[in-house]
């Protein structure tokens, strides 16, 4: 399922992790940190950002609260 939401949108949300801003990432249903020092991705999941920590991984790897 693509990613659609709205640039408005886009624009205002944040990562709870650093407060830096999102990007889209049509390949793999996320949205980015494009902080360099966080770089935590979000799933977007039946259109709904899940921007819990705990749901995010870091690129390369599993969810951040697991060891995958």
């Amino acid at each position: 399922m693509a990613v659609d939401l709205a640039p408005e949108l886009l624009e205002i949300l944040a990562c709870p992790n650093c407060h830096g801003p999102l990007a889209v990432d049509h390949e793999r249903d996320e949205l980015v940190c494009q902080t360099p020092d966080c770089g935590l991705a979000y799933p977007v999941r039946d259109g709904i950002p899940v921007l819990l920590v705990d749901e995010a991984r870091r690129p390369g790897a599993g969810p951040v609260g697991t060891d995958a």
